[in-house]
This record gives structure tokens, C-alpha cells and sequence, in this order.
């Protein structure tokens, strides 16, 4: 008990016992992959299926707000000497995320049968399908997750989730091009100051698209290769999209193609609603060598709200994500610099589908951070 109270007593021991608390904090992230399941039975035994059907957009964006609100927020950040190498040595952090793809396309596949079996109404199964792309958006943040990664397995795995979405282009278009011209005016899914969220999505659709086309080519250009080839990797992910929709449609025809698309669409809507918060407004300062300033922890929204960043791998953490692309979820770091959301995403997500509360909220944020060089916001 002694050695206990001592550990305690220091600030490396609470930093430790709260970094483990932490880490089994994740399996929250694990929740939306049962809420479908979980929502199916309280409709069978209340007799309100449909009603329920619509259970997880009520979830996320009313229920875990509320309670974001409640618990607060997290400023821990795991010391570099002590804590870094040991957590990123860790399997549970890998397996978590790994174990999400798995399950993602177990649910996929379930909900489907559940669609057919003719359970719900017209209203129902389109809260059904929504709901299913709701999780399916919280699983593109798994697949952002693991696309940074070195190796073969998590790349391949989040690439794999991406298909499973039909966006397998942000695996090529996020790495080779949202992360070179973040918050500037090149980049696809960083939104601009006054722009709204209605503007900014069909934008982010075709420009997010075709740069991923776009720069698959060059690469392969570079290394001497035809672009369409079995070299080219957007070709295998959108066959993988193609082969999973052919198998829906010939398993559960129409509906089977209709619930494949519809989840797809939703799920990348509310990826784009997340890039769209992200970098709302912020810009890399243009140098007189004509390049843009070096990213930092100052060019992304950053918020601390504890349950929505357990809930999405401290994707809120975004701030040091963009400086440290390569730094493992577990290690991410809140930075005081960093301009800071008022709420967690879940909150913000509903903001944004709302312009003028999102600017009546966000722009003056906006301003206050290039208050003196007002020039900024008209870049």
C-alpha cells in the first residue's frame, strides 16, 4: 500500500496510473460498432423498431455531447522520455484499431440481413442506413489512423475500411496531398474563412477525388509506369468497392445496392463535415520566397473534450496529428498554442450543418487569431 501511495505522490506515478486509466478508456471507441445491435433490441422490446432505427445519429451527436460537456476536459500528455517509446511499444492500441476493420465489416454485412429481413418501414430503414454510415464515418477515423502508419498491415487495413465506403481515394489524397497544403487555398479539405459547409462538401467531393487520381499518376509517372496498371492502388481499392457492391446487389438485389451506397455516402459526408471543422478559416502564412509557412500545432482546430477524443482515437488532438503526422494515437499532445474548438466534434459536427450558428460561434475565433494581419482572412 505504501509503495502505491508513493507512486501516487509523485508526478510521474499519477501521470502513469492516468495514462492507464487512459488507455482502457479506448474501448469506448469500440461502442458504435454494438450501438446497431444494441438499438435492434431495444426496438424489438419496446415495439418502436423504427423509431430506434435512427438510434445512433441520436447517440452521437445528442447524447455525447451532453456527456462531453459533463466530464470535461483532458490536458494529459504523456512525457516523451518516460512514456512515448513504452506506449507505442504497446499491441493493445494496434489491436483496437485493427480489431475495429474486422468488426466494421462484420456489422456491415449484419445490418444488411437485418435490412432484408423487412423489419423496419420505409421511414426505419432509412434511419437504418444512416445510422450504419454514421459508424461507418467513425471507421474512416480508424482508417485515418492507420494509413499514416508504416508497414503493410495497417495501411492495407485502412485501406481496406476506406473500400468498404467507397473513399478509397483519401488514403492516396490525405497523405500525399491534405497534409503538403493544409490551410491553404490548394488543398481540398481545408473549408475558408466565411465559407459555408453546404459550399464547401460538393467541392470537397470532386476536388478530394480527382487530386487522388491525379496524384496516383504522378507517382507512378515518376517511377517510369503506366498509370492505369495493376501498379496503380486506387485501381484495387475501387475494384475491392466494386466487388463489394456487385455482392450486395446479387445477394439482396436493389436494396442490397441501395443500403451498400447510401451507408458509403453518409459515412464520407461526415468525414468531409470533420475536415470542414478542422481547419475552418486557419492559413499558412505565405513567405516571400512564395512558399507557404512550415505546419504547426497554429494551422488545425484542437480540442481537449475528454469522451469525444477516447470516442474517435484523439483524432481532436489534431493540432499535433498535423505537426507529427506520424505520432501514434496514444501519443498525441495537447498543445496550448494550438487555437482551441469550443466543444468537442460531436458538437461541433451539428454546428456546422447550422451556418449561421456555426459563424456566429466560429468566426469571431476566427478573427481574434489574425487580429493585425486581417489581410489573413482574405487570402
Amino acid at each position: 500500500m505504501s509503495s502505491r501511495l508513493i507512486t501516487w505522490n509523485t508526478e510521474a506515478g499519477r501521470r502513469r496510473v492516468l495514462i492507464t486509466l487512459k488507455k482502457y478508456s479506448y474501448l469506448i471507441a469500440m461502442i458504435p460498432l454494438v450501438l446497431p445491435p444494441l438499438l435492434l433490441a431495444a426496438g424489438e422490446s419496446t415495439g418502436l423498431i423504427n423509431l430506434f432505427a435512427w438510434g445512433v445519429p441520436v447517440v452521437v451527436f445528442g447524447i455525447i455531447p451532453l456527456l462531453d460537456m459533463m466530464l470535461g476536459k483532458d490536458a494529459l500528455n504523456p512525457d516523451e522520455q518516460d512514456d512515448v517509446p513504452r506506449l507505442n511499444q504497446e499491441k493493445f492500441y494496434k489491436v483496437i484499431t485493427l480489431g475495429w476493420v474486422a468488426a466494421y465489416a462484420a456489422l456491415l454485412v449484419w445490418s444488411m440481413t437485418t435490412l432484408a429481413s423487412g423489419v423496419f418501414s420505409v421511414a426505419g430503414a432509412i434511419g437504418w442506413v444512416v445510422s450504419i454510415g454514421i459508424v461507418g464515418g467513425l471507421g474512416i477515423n480508424v482508417a485515418h489512423e492507420l494509413i499514416h502508419k508504416d508497414g503493410k498491415l495497417e495501411p492495407w487495413a485502412g485501406g481496406f475500411l476506406l473500400s468498404l465506403v467507397c473513399y478509397a481515394g483519401f488514403k492516396v489524397e490525405h497523405l500525399r496531398g491534405h497534409h503538403v497544403h493544409v490551410s491553404t487555398p490548394e488543398d481540398a479539405s481545408s473549408s475558408r474563412y466565411n465559407q459555408s459547409l453546404y459550399n464547401f462538401l460538393p467541392q470537397a467531393y470532386v476536388r478530394n477525388f480527382m487530386n487522388a487520381w491525379k496524384l496516383e499518376a504522378e507517382r507512378l509517372k515518376r517511377k517510369g509506369q503506366a498509370p492505369v496498371s495493376w501498379r496503380n492502388e486506387l485501381i484495387w481499392w475501387y475494384g475491392i468497392s466494386l466487388l463489394a457492391l456487385v455482392a450486395f446487389t446479387v445477394a439482396f438485389g436493389w436494396l442490397g445496392a441501395a443500403f451498400f451506397l447510401g451507408q458509403s455516402f453518409i459515412a464520407f459526408t461526415l468525414l468531409e463535415i470533420v475536415n470542414y471543422l478542422e481547419h475552418y478559416g486557419l492559413h499558412r502564412r505565405k513567405l516571400d520566397n512564395g512558399r507557404y509557412e512550415r505546419t504547426t500545432p497554429e494551422h488545425s482546430w484542437n480540442s481537449n473534450y475528454f469522451l469525444t477524443n477516447v470516442f474517435l482515437f484523439q483524432l481532436q488532438r489534431h493540432s499535433d496529428h498535423h505537426a507529427f503526422a506520424k505520432r501514434r494515437y496514444q501519443v498525441l499532445r495537447h498543445h496550448d498554442i494550438a487555437p482551441q474548438l469550443p466543444a468537442g466534434y460531436a458538437t461541433m459536427v451539428v454546428l456546422a450543418c447550422i451556418p449561421p450558428l456555426w459563424r456566429k460561434v466560429m468566426n469571431p475565433r476566427v478573427e481574434a487569431y489574425y487580429r493585425g494581419e486581417e489581410h489573413q482572412l482574405t487570402s
